[in-house]
């Protein structure tokens, strides 16, 4: 085999998925690109635009039943014609030369295996290796992806690790075998800028380590310069522009390339308003210019909400008799001007949602105060509370995972307002709700329709619309745009801006995102092991943090080429 030729060649991809027994829609339309050898190939694109199909299409993994593939369409591994390879064949070849990452670790690990037998069951299958044998080298993959004490860890259940050790788990499972492909799923899209940084960087050192190729799949264009030889951009199914990462950064051809290099909030400027893609296109690629947004507090705002010396502990079981305490949030005290925005960051485990949590009493403080309106909410009975619960709302991360499946959005929305009382009667209620709907920009049709038969950015509007019914004051976001494409996250950006200057708004905006704090928030809350390490106005703290820690955060924040790990380029071929 020449080293010169690609390892992998897609040609003429096309990939449809049956909807009814008579009709089928065709999610990618005839895309043709190819991975060099010793080479990370990032491929970009929004949710929905079929990157992911594709690299399940390459491993084999789409559901028969349901897809099928183009009879023009081909797929070369080294030479070798996949698409007509056997079951058996794929699976060899799959689970030994070409490996995948996924993007939720928890779901893709069996929960009742220790994480040290699913990595010895790959090495065993694949490898020949007995059990003694795959468990001394399992135990050397995890110490190689920077597992703490392999030794012990390698005996633990996916649960008994966080997001980032799962997510090392399963790269150690992928590289195994030493494969000559990696592809990788959004591997980093729900971890902490921190851990994010260390995943991107451990990735693209196994790459040179081994020498394999990498197939990075990311809606994310800042990580695509830190880690990418060559870039190819997907859209609705159809690839709009490949090149060098330099030539995407810096020369980007295609209108949708360069809007979604301007989507994502910028740490040096502020517009009023975040562009979206259709603003970038619709406009013949240029944008108006925009004033900027100024934040911060002077030190004359009323406060809505006053929080002294919060602390909340969990307890587990140590022994027969004893129990050990973890203190999730400790000693926590700040205050929330009205009609602006605290930022709260810091990484997994930080105990940054769970004073949200606990502010909402779904966890019952264990010392501290809240005061609202001059009363302590923490204190006060449960019946004394419904009142309250109107006037402070959260938006959770996930809003599929909070939205009823089995009830419609009219039923959603108007759920909360029958048990608060609101509006006279149901059709009074309806038609608030409708009136809702409008305010967050989805047509009044969506009253009937049910939550799956939304986009995550649209479930986002129907959550946001839920907490508006209740005419709050004050609106907790919980990682509430975390997972959404840059385009749908400046939406949802925009539209809390809207409400708060319509509504004089409070947020406690809650994120791992310190590029959407840095825009959003008047004030920045630094968080770490329970604790407010730092606390000051965004652009301060930005500009000069104070603390280690904070520090520590802002230098793993993904800036594109500027901080791009220096890599060998070659051209992508089409």
């Amino acid at each position: 085999m020449q080293t010169d030729t690609p390892l992998l060649e897609v040609s003429d991809l096309r990939i449809s998925f049956r909807i009814n027994k008579k009709d089928s829609i065709e999610t990618v339309k005839g895309i043709s690109f190819s991975i060099p050898r010793n080479c990370t190939v990032a491929l970009v694109g929004e949710s929905g635009s079929g990157k992911s199909v594709s690299s399940l299409a390459i491993m084999g993994l789409l559901p028969p039943d349901t897809s099928q593939i183009g009879n023009g369409s081909r797929i070369l591994f080294e030479g070798r014609k996949l698409l007509e390879l056997s079951t058996e064949q794929r699976r060899q070849l799959c689970g030994k030369d070409m490996s995948m990452i996924f993007q939720e670790p928890m779901s893709s690990l069996n929960p009742v295996f220790t994480v040290g037998f699913q990595i010895a069951e790959v090495l065993q299958l694949h490898m020949g290796m007995n059990a003694k044998q795959a468990r001394k080298r399992a135990i050397a993959l995890l110490e190689e992806v920077g597992i703490p004490e392999p030794e012990h860890k390698i005996d633990a259940y996916p649960s008994q690790m966080s997001g980032g050790q799962q997510q090392r788990v399963m790269i150690a499972m992928a590289i195994a075998c030493e494969p000559k492909l990696l592809i990788a799923d959004e591997p980093t899209t729900a971890l902490d800028v921190t851990i994010q940084k260390q995943i991107i960087e451990l990735i693209h050192k196994l790459r040179v380590k081994h020498q394999m190729s990498v197939l990075f799949i990311t809606h994310d264009l800042a990580l695509v310069g830190e880690i990418a030889d060559q870039v190819i951009v997907m859209r609705h199914g159809e690839i709009r522009e490949t090149g060098t990462t330099q030539q995407i950064f810096h020369h980007p051809a295609d209108s949708y390339t360069q809007a979604l290099l301007h989507c994502r909030p910028s740490l040096d400027k502020r517009p009023w308003r975040l562009p979206v893609i259709a603003d970038f296109i619709e406009n013949d690629n240029t944008l108006p210019e925009q004033r900027e947004r100024q934040r911060g507090l002077h030190g004359s705002e009323d406060i809505v909400l006053d929080v002294r010396g919060l602390s909340k502990s969990f307890f587990t079981r140590e022994g027969l008799f004893g129990k050990k305490e973890f203190k999730a949030v400790d000693d926590v005290s700040f205050q929330l001007a009205r009609g602006k925005t605290l930022g709260v960051v810091g990484e997994s485990g930080s105990g940054k949602t769970t004073v949200g949590l606990t502010l909402m009493r779904l966890h019952r403080a264990s010392s501290g105060q809240a005061m609202f309106d001059g009363k302590n909410i923490l204190a006060m009975p449960d019946k004394d509370f419904l009142p309250y619960k109107r006037r402070i709302q959260i938006i959770f991360q996930n809003p599929y995972a909070s939205l009823n499946p089995r009830f419609t959005i009219g039923q959603i929305l108007m759920e909360p307002m029958q048990i608060h009382q609101i509006g006279g009667n149901d059709g009074q209620r309806a038609a608030l709700a409708v009136q809702l709907l409008d305010k967050v920009g989805l047509p009044a049709t969506a009253f009937y329709r049910y939550p799956h038969e939304f986009s995550g950015g649209q479930r986002q509007r129907i959550a946001i619309a839920r907490c508006l019914a209740m005419k709050p004051e004050v609106l907790i976001c919980d990682e509430s745009v975390s997972a959404l494409d840059v385009s749908v996250q400046a939406q949802v950006l925009n539209l809390l801006q809207d409400l708060q200057e319509e509504f004089g708004l409070s947020y406690i905006f809650i994120s791992h995102d310190l590029a959407v704090v840095k825009y959003i928030a008047d004030q920045v809350m630094v968080m770490n092991r329970g604790k407010v390490v730092e606390l000051a106005n965004a652009d301060d703290l930005y500009h000069q943090p104070q603390h280690a820690y904070t520090r520590t955060l802002l230098s793993a924040i993904p800036r594109g080429l500027a901080s791009a790990v220096s890599m060998p380029s070659s051209a992508v071929s089409i």
